[in-house]
């Protein structure tokens, strides 16, 4: 097992490798407009998931998933000249979900928004149903 600190600077570098071939070493029309986010490295330095995004709608996604599973051998055979290790470790891609998340919590904060905007709206000319200060008060008894 590989410390925390070595699987992480080796995950540094796939990402580097990685990024690097897909921009300038492969030629697939079906590539779309893709960035690496994270890579992820098994505590044995097996295996390597490798999350990314791309820029475009689902069909793009889809597209540019398929390019890379097809590249995967080429892209796996230049992360093991790349690196320094033993071993080269295997590679699964991953289309990344943080977009979408971010978009929906977008989603969801413009309506809370709009929802505090109109609550503001009717409390604007709101009176109190009962009493202006409705805490009890001690008499004061001279």
């Amino acid at each position: 097992m590989a410390d925390a600190t070595r699987a992480r600077k080796i995950a540094d570098q796939i990402k580097v490798i990685v990024a690097s071939t897909i921009e300038r070493r492969l030629k697939d029309p079906r590539l779309g407009f893709v960035t690496v986010t994270d890579v992820r490295v098994t505590g044995d330095l097996q295996h390597a998931s490798i999350f990314y995004t791309v820029f475009g709608d689902g069909q793009d996604l889809e597209a540019t998933g398929k390019a890379l599973e097809s590249a995967k051998g080429f892209i796996r055979s230049e992360v093991g000249k790349g690196l320094t290790i033993r071993l080269t470790p295997s590679l699964e891609f991953i289309a990344d979900a943080v977009p979408e998340a971010a978009a929906h919590l977008d989603g969801l904060l413009a309506k809370a928004a709009a929802d505090d905007a109109r609550v503001a709206g009717l409390a604007k000319d709101a009176k109190p149903a009962g009493d202006e200060d409705p805490y009890k008060k001690a008499d004061d008894e001279d």
